[in-house]
């Protein structure tokens, strides 16, 4: 009888670590060279290489509503008027491109992209910002023309958001402005706003981070950090950080509450009164209310939010591609000051309705999630919702909220052979499991 022709075994590559550690860890770097967020889709087209070598590339249950948002937001260019907006369309829809890349290269990589992996990287990352908002307290007037400013051409270093890459400032400050601001620390993002928005969602990563390390020595020097991170937190005057924080600790205690974590319920109470203590001793109230009564940033956020509804009601179905010069004089063009915004401009009401709809999903599938990395992620996608309504979350939010949910939603999809992760209850495991109806 003759020998049985086995199948040849398909080969499989692991998805290695260095990708994600470079990019986000690395951060400083891409400040410093002039790089800065476009590092982004460039470490992206190296992680779909790296997929498309492993043999795999799978996608959780309900991607497929992320996928609609995109073809959506392909669709709407046919509302860009000209070559400039035509520029910002494709900026944008390559940096949607490189978080989708991101949120399955983290799906996908289930052999080394653990937890604890995940947690420590975004931990370092934090250390990254922290040192940035130091750097803007210690040294506000700081700038450096950086490498790539001097291998572009003039006609693109011309425009005004080539040379605020181009050249790195440590705060968004500027000394010559007829308003008497105080300075705020940028650094290593080109906004404050950047800066909140990335401390806001990292926080609660990084107290899962300790919560995995307790028992080890880097636990007390972490421990000792969050209350230095508050200094710079506290002075850059974020109020959208202020709020995505409280909200964070509000819903963490009540979680927390609901299932009688005593001993978590009290550190969290410890932690709101060291935020409360690093918050007296600091000049933040006197200058928050300076920097109310002289600017009218609310206020002028009010009209731009409206005008962006009333504008895109003349062309709700694809909007204007991106967004557009505001028709009151002096103010910020339609379509910013915070996300949600910019995508109903440019991508219409479904647009705006299927991106909303992807974060909310997100939301829902991490909240059953009771371990610490699991309460974590489920947090970060609280925050982001929140935060996009007036923050621009793309260039930093988004990589890090599709990071995180690429971790937790592969708890419960398919995969081809090896272990996969998953949240049970209040503790993380490791379990083995194949693609439903494969041999055995």
């Amino acid at each position: 009888m003759g020998a049985r022709m086995r199948a040849p075994r398909q080969v499989t590559h692991d998805l290695p670590t260095w990708p994600l550690t470079l990019t986000f860890v690395g951060v400083p770097l891409w400040w410093f060279s002039g790089v800065g967020e476009l590092a982004f889709p460039l470490a992206a087209a190296v992680m779909l290489a790296l997929m498309i070598r492993s043999g795999r590339i799978q996608a959780p249950r309900g991607f497929g509503l992320w996928l609609l948002f995109l073809t959506w937001m392909a669709f709407s260019v046919i509302g860009v008027d000209n070559s400039g907006r035509l520029v910002g369309f494709a900026y944008r829809a390559l940096m949607y491109s490189a978080v989708t890349i991101f949120f399955l290269y983290v799906y996908n990589g289930r052999e080394r992209l653990s937890a604890r992996y995940i947690a420590g990287m975004f931990t370092a990352f934090w250390l990254a910002v922290i040192a940035g908002g130091y750097l803007g307290i210690l040294a506000p007037l700081f700038a450096i023309t950086t490498p790539l400013a001097y291998v572009l051409p003039d006609a693109l270093l011309s425009n005004e958001l080539v040379q605020e890459m181009v050249i790195r400032r440590a705060t968004q400050f500027d000394p010559q402005s007829a308003l008497v601001l105080d300075p705020r620390p940028s650094a290593p993002f080109l906004y404050t706003n950047g800066w909140g928005n990335a401390y806001s969602l990292l926080t609660p990563i990084v107290l899962a981070y300790l919560v995995m390390v307790r028992r080890e020595r880097k636990f007390w020097w972490l421990v000792l950090a969050v209350p230095i991170s508050l200094v710079p937190a506290l002075l850059t005057l974020n109020r959208g950080m202020f709020l995505g924080l409280g909200i964070a600790l509000a819903y963490v205690a009540v979680r927390l509450t609901m299932k009688g974590r005593v001993r978590s319920v009290t550190a969290l109470l410890a932690l709101v009164a060291v935020i409360a203590l690093v918050y007296s001793a600091l000049p933040v109230g006197e200058r928050l209310d300076d920097r109310l009564e002289i600017s009218s940033t609310t206020e002028d956020r009010a009209h731009l939010y409206a005008e962006a509804f009333e504008r895109t009601a003349e062309s709700p179905l694809f909007g204007y591609g991106s967004p557009r010069p505001s028709e009151t004089a002096g103010a910020p063009s339609v379509g910013t000051q915070g996300h949600l915004w910019t995508v109903m401009f440019s991508h219409g009401f479904p647009g705006a309705a299927l991106f909303m709809g992807w974060l909310v999903w997100l939301f829902v599938r991490t909240r059953r999630y009771t371990d610490a990395m699991g309460l974590a992620c489920n947090t970060v996608m609280l925050v982001i919702l929140v935060e996009s309504t007036y923050y621009g979350v793309l260039t930093t939010g988004m990589p890090i909220a599709m990071v995180l949910a690429g971790f937790a939603l592969r708890s419960t999809g398919p995969v081809i052979a090896g272990p996969s992760e998953t949240f049970h209850r209040d503790t993380y495991r490791r379990t083995p499991y194949r693609i439903r109806g494969a041999r055995q």
